[in-house]
């Protein structure tokens, strides 16, 4: 019984790829990680090579990747942006030494899927694998919002016509608590529906806006003048 316990859980565990400038600094992560419920790490990487060879081998679900890899400064933004080209399926946490906010726009722009700063805890680190894998975006209100902040400026986003592709009435308080920077589970209890049912309502709701994440929904709820969707000020911290 114990033996198959250990089974469960292992094909239930978020397997993970980490990768950071030098095998110290892999190795101290990894033995951090081991203290996090349900994540196993499968591989370790200090190059770009090493992390696309590794997601090919290995089939994680989430990659954390360091800032800077063996490759250079700052070369870990690359790798997520050819992790996300070879491997869309894998969600990519960027590990930062600075969360600044060209930092944080440019980990955006690679494709990463949450942002974290080496000055929080190892509680906090677990929090955010565990939910990035769930499907959402890891980033601070503040950060959030300067990635809002640069797309407003740079150009207007392409939406769809929203008569022509109406959200239904419960679709619409979905992506307002969204755009309010609550979880699926936080949503779920607060409509008193379950998880799956609110992951289904996500998944119509990207489908008929052609959007992909929640970022894309807060920046639609920003853009697009919905009186069922309040404008959020910002979307909540992870925390």
């Amino acid at each position: 019984m114990a033996r198959k316990a250990v089974l469960q859980q292992r094909n239930t565990a978020i397997r993970l790829i980490v990768a950071d400038q030098n095998l110290m600094n892999c190795q101290l992560l990894v033995g951090a990680l081991r203290r996090c419920r349900n994540i196993e790490v499968v591989a370790r990487a200090t190059s770009s090579e090493q992390i696309l060879a590794a997601a090919k081998l290995c089939q994680p679900g989430i990659a954390l990747i360091g800032a800077n890899l063996q490759d250079g400064s700052l070369t870990g933004f690359e790798a997520v942006r050819k992790l996300r080209n070879s491997h869309p399926t894998i969600r990519a946490v960027l590990l930062l030494d600075s969360a600044d906010r060209a930092s944080v726009i440019d980990a955006f722009r690679a494709g990463a899927k949450g942002i974290f700063s080496r000055d929080n805890s190892l509680a906090t680190l677990c929090r955010c694998i565990q939910n990035v894998h769930a499907g959402q975006t890891w980033a601070s209100s503040e950060q959030i919002d300067a990635v809002l902040d640069v797309f407003a400026r740079i150009a207007p986003l392409l939406l769809p016509d929203k008569a022509a592709i109406p959200l239904s009435p419960r679709e619409r308080e979905v992506a307002k608590l969204v755009a309010e920077g609550l979880s699926n589970r936080e949503i779920s209890a607060q409509l008193r529906l379950s998880q799956h049912t609110i992951k289904n309502y996500l998944f119509h709701i990207y489908g008929k806006l052609g959007m992909s994440s929640r970022v894309d929904l807060v920046l639609h709820v920003r853009s697009v003048d919905q009186p069922a969707l309040e404008k959020p000020d910002s979307l909540a911290d992870p925390a």
